[in-house]
C-alpha cells in the first residue's frame, strides 16, 4: 500500500503549477500516447513487470525531472538512489549539436558521453537485456532504463534538446568547429536556448490573436511577473499548451487520444534500435531548423549567475505568427515521440 500511495501522490504532483512551467504535460501525452498503442502487446506485459501497481509510462514519463529537484514533492528513496549513482544525471536529457548541422556524430561539437543520445543507447541496450559493462557504465537497472527511455524519448524530440544555438558577439548564430571555440567571449553558447530571451509580454500579445484562449493561469502572490521568457521554456512548456488548445484537448489523456484519433503517419525507424537514437536526434536537428527559422538574436547582456559566474543572454526576436507554426511543431512532436516510443519497446520485447 505504501508503494501504491507514493505512485498516487507523484502522479498527483504532475497536475501542479509547478509542474505545467516545466513541461510536464508534454511528458505525460507521449507516454499516454505509448500507453495506448501497446495496449494488449507482449511489451505491455514486460513493461508492467517492471512498473509498481499504479503506474503506467504516463505516470513515470516526468520522474527524471522530478529528481532534479522537488517539483513533484519530495525524493522518494528510489530517487534519492538515483541521484546519488547518477551525479550527472541532469545532463542526460539533452545534446547541443548546432541546429544548422544534418547529423549528430559521437564526439563531434555539442555531443558528451553523457548525453541523451548515448542515455538512450544505453537504456535500449539494458532492456534488451545485454550485459556487457561496457554497454552499461551507469550500472541503470531494467526498471530505470524504462523510466529514462520513457522520458528521454519524448525530450529527444523536443526540437531545442538537440538542435543548439551558438551565437557571436555581433548576434549571428554561428556553428563552431570544435568545443574551444565557443569561448564566450567570440562565441557563446545558448545553453539549449536558455539564454535567449524572448519578450514575455509581446509573445502573449502575438498569441491572444493566433491561439484559442486557455484556462487563466494562478498568479503567485508575492511573485513578480517576469518579463523575459527563456527560448527553451517557450518550446518546452509554451508551444505544448498551444498544441493543446489548438486541437482543444486540455489533459495528457484527451491528447493522446486526440493523437490515436488523427491516425498519423510516422516513418518507421531502420536498423537495430540501438541505432534509433541517433536516427531520432538527426530527425530533431531537422525540425530544429524550423524552430529557428526567421529567429533573429538582439542585444548582447551579461548577467551573474547564483554562483557568482558571468553570462550572456541576447534578446530574441521571433516572427509574428511564431506561436501557429512551433504549436504545430510541438504536436507532431509529441506524437512522433509517443508512437517512437511505443516503436522501439515494441522491437526490444515483441
Amino acid at each position: 500500500m505504501k508503494k501504491l500511495a507514493c505512485v498516487l501522490a507523484l502522479a498527483s504532483a504532475f497536475t501542479s503549477v509547478d509542474a505545467l512551467a516545466w513541461g510536464g504535460d508534454g511528458h505525460r501525452a507521449v507516454g499516454a500516447i505509448a500507453d495506448k498503442l501497446l495496449k494488449g502487446t507482449n511489451a505491455e506485459k514486460q513493461i508492467a513487470a517492471l512498473l509498481l501497481p499504479g503506474e503506467s509510462l504516463e505516470a513515470i514519463a516526468n520522474w527524471p525531472d522530478c529528481v532534479k529537484g522537488t517539483y513533484c514533492g519530495p525524493q522518494s528513496p528510489e530517487m534519492v538512489a538515483y541521484t546519488d549513482a547518477n551525479p550527472k544525471h541532469s545532463e542526460y536529457h539533452y545534446t547541443d549539436v548546432p541546429f544548422q548541422l544534418a547529423h549528430y556524430h559521437d564526439g563531434a561539437v555539442g555531443t558528451a558521453e553523457v548525453d541523451i543520445v548515448q542515455t538512450l543507447k544505453q537504456c535500449i541496450a539494458v532492456l534488451q537485456g545485454k550485459t556487457d559493462p561496457a554497454l552499461n557504465p551507469h550500472k541503470f537497472t531494467k526498471r530505470q532504463a524504462l523510466i529514462l527511455l520513457t522520458h528521454m524519448t519524448g525530450d529527444i524530440h523536443q526540437p531545442l534538446h538537440v538542435g543548439a544555438a551558438f551565437v557571436s558577439r555581433d548576434g549571428k548564430f554561428v556553428v563552431p568547429k570544435s568545443h574551444a571555440e565557443v569561448d564566450e567571449a567570440a562565441i557563446f553558447d545558448s545553453r539549449g536556448g536558455n539564454n535567449l530571451l524572448l519578450d514575455d509580454q509581446k509573445l502573449s500579445e502575438l498569441s491572444a490573436n493566433l491561439i484559442p484562449p486557455g484556462d487563466p493561469k494562478p498568479v503567485k502572490e508575492g511573485v513578480p511577473k517576469a518579463l523575459t521568457k527563456p527560448f527553451h521554456s517557450y518550446w518546452d512548456s509554451t508551444t505544448v499548451d498551444y498544441a493543446f488548445r489548438r486541437v482543444r484537448t486540455k489533459t495528457p489523456e484527451q491528447f493522446a487520444q486526440f493523437a490515436i484519433d488523427s491516425k498519423p503517419v510516422i516513418k518507421a525507424n531502420t536498423g537495430e534500435p540501438a541505432t534509433w537514437p541517433y536516427q531520432w536526434a538527426d530527425d530533431a536537428l531537422v525540425v530544429s531548423k524550423f524552430a529557428y527559422a526567421d529567429v533573429v538574436p538582439g542585444k548582447i547582456t551579461p548577467q551573474i549567475s547564483k554562483k557568482g559566474e558571468t553570462y550572456y543572454t541576447f534578446a530574441l526576436e521571433v516572427p509574428a505568427n511564431y506561436p501557429v507554426p512551433s504549436s504545430q511543431i510541438a504536436k507532431e512532436q509529441l506524437i512522433k515521440g509517443g508512437y517512437k516510443l511505443a516503436e522501439v519497446l515494441k522491437a526490444i520485447y515483441g
